[in-house]
């Protein structure tokens, strides 16, 4: 079965900013070749994924010597969610339309499976906005399991799948 896919501007936004609450002891900012370094991601990338944080109210820069970024919330205060969003939009399994506008009922079949979908964007949404940057630090730290360490079924069963 294929995954639903982060993008690789929401995978980079989470790595960059788990890099930056790793390293929240320190003090200051943080420069942008710091964090390309740190995450291995490319530099002229990153700085545009930065940007649309900043916009988002997620990290503040500061310009000049010992200049760079810090986190503008504390790692608890930002979900997945969050940094995905910043730099994807809305949270989504697809670009299908909602169920029974413009049409979207029209062919056999199209309805019940635009509802499927809107439903898999929301438990992924749900599941995003609940695990925050301060659980990643903690998994990361080696301080927590990671997911799919615990258990071997899925965290989110459709109410309609039952048990099988």
């Amino acid at each position: 079965m294929p995954d639903v896919k982060v993008s690789t501007r929401g995978d980079y936004a989470s790595r960059a900013l788990l890099s930056l609450a790793l390293h929240l002891d320190e003090g200051g900012p943080t420069s942008v070749r710091d964090i390309a370094e740190r995450t291995g991601l490319p530099q002229p990338y990153l700085e545009q994924i930065l940007l649309a944080l900043k916009g988002a109210g997620l990290v503040r820069s500061k310009r000049g010597v010992g200049g760079g970024y810090v986190l503008a919330r504390a790692p608890e205060d930002i979900s997945l969610s969050d940094i995905v969003s910043a730099v994807d939009g809305p949270i989504v399994a697809g670009d299908f339309g909602q169920p029974h506008t413009d049409g979207a009922c029209d062919h056999e079949g199209q309805c019940v499976l635009l509802s499927v979908w809107a439903d898999v964007g929301e438990h992924m949404r749900r599941y995003l906005e609940a695990a925050t940057l301060a659980d990643i630090v903690t998994m990361a730290r080696g301080e927590a399991a990671w997911p799919g360490e615990e258990t071997t079924t899925p965290a989110v069963t459709p109410p309609w799948a039952g048990s099988r």
